[in-house]
């Protein structure tokens, strides 16, 4: 025990909150290794591209957050690099069973399930299946589709029924700033900062879709129809990660804002690859001298706002979900936080 302005906080060790339970050892090592297999796959055909392509590592270096010096022609684009460093990110948790690691994984579950589920529905075109028996990578695009589905499955059905028992948490004394208050302002403040972008970017789609030169039927086929590009690219097409970014926005923006604190590791890793898209956005608008020009019209203007507040709000949202507000105090009892807080305002 250790003296704290007349009350003590309890530091013997004891059982880490911020670790899941031994029984769910199994769940989240299958989860581990499915999410650093994909990667690997991933990483694999991004090295092939490299390889194929002219440019140097360099190039595709600078590419990696400059636009403008990215090939035309990808296999993977930007939304693969970011989602491969997220999962290795995710895996490694997974790995060290950290409670943290379970929505992320469930959210990278669903969104390769959503990519198979589109992929299956262009399956249905005849022309689409010739490509994969035509084109000399086919069986391998195929096969890596395949490995997402089954790694989709594999998170789902492991993570899922691997829930936490609350372990020591109890509700503060009343006027106590306990660790159940601070988490809760945090997970809501990232729940209004999600909402808010999920607004915006609504309105940014409909704009779009709502656009003279574009077929608002095509632009909706093209999310969830993988025949209707017509390659075998590995890239998201943009209609597709721009609603399921919407989709993702909003669902979590949700959670957060009712202060489901098991939801911070789905937000920790969102936050970080839209501050990565934005980043290459921030990027691609400086070197096409976009910002002198930014406010020539009302559409440029709403633009940068939009870019502006991705930056920050993202910024945001990664740093509540990565300190300490968001969990548990690290090595601390809740009960010997309270005991110190209820000290320090004199008693109940």
């Amino acid at each position: 025990m250790v003296m704290q302005d007349g009350g003590t906080v309890d530091i013997r060790p004891g059982a880490d909150p911020g670790r899941a339970a031994a029984e769910h050892r199994g769940a989240y090592l299958a989860t581990a290794l499915s999410l650093a297999l994909y990667a690997g796959v991933l990483f694999a055909w991004t090295v092939y591209g490299l390889v194929q392509g002219d440019g140097s590592v360099w190039d595709f270096l600078e590419g990696l957050f400059n636009p403008a010096a990215s090939p035309a022609a990808q296999i993977v684009g930007p939304y693969e690099w970011a989602f491969t460093a997220g999962l290795l990110v995710i895996a490694g948790l997974a790995l060290a069973r950290r409670r943290v690691a379970r929505s992320a994984a469930l959210l990278s579950g669903f969104v390769l399930l959503a990519v198979s589920l589109r992929e299956g529905v262009g399956l249905f075109d005849a022309a689409y299946r010739d490509q994969y028996s035509n084109d000399t990578l086919g069986s391998w695009v195929l096969a890596t589709r395949g490995l997402g589905l089954v790694v989709a499955l594999v998170v789902l059905f492991a993570l899922f029924p691997a829930t936490e028992r609350r372990r020591g948490e109890q509700p503060s004394a009343p006027g106590a700033a306990g660790p159940e208050v601070w988490w809760l302002r945090s997970s809501r403040i990232c729940g209004v900062l999600f909402l808010l972008m999920c607004v915006a970017r609504i309105g940014w789609t409909v704009h779009t879709v709502t656009a003279p030169e574009v077929d608002s039927g095509d632009y909706l086929h093209r999310v969830v129809d993988g025949s209707v590009i017509g390659t075998l690219d590995l890239a998201a097409p943009q209609e597709f990660t721009t609603v399921g970014s919407v989709l993702v926005l909003l669902i979590l923006g949700v959670l957060a804002l009712r202060g489901r604190r098991e939801v911070r590791g789905a937000l920790m890793v969102f936050a970080a690859l839209e501050l990565y898209m934005t980043v290459r956005t921030v990027v691609l608008l400086t070197v096409t001298d976009f910002f002198n020009r930014s406010f020539e019209t009302p559409e440029g203007a709403l633009s940068l706002v939009t870019t502006a507040y991705a930056l920050a709000g993202m910024t945001s949202v990664v740093v509540l979900t990565t300190g300490r507000a968001f969990g548990p105090y690290s090595g601390l009892r809740p009960e010997g936080v309270r005991t110190a807080a209820v000290g320090r305002g004199g008693g109940v």
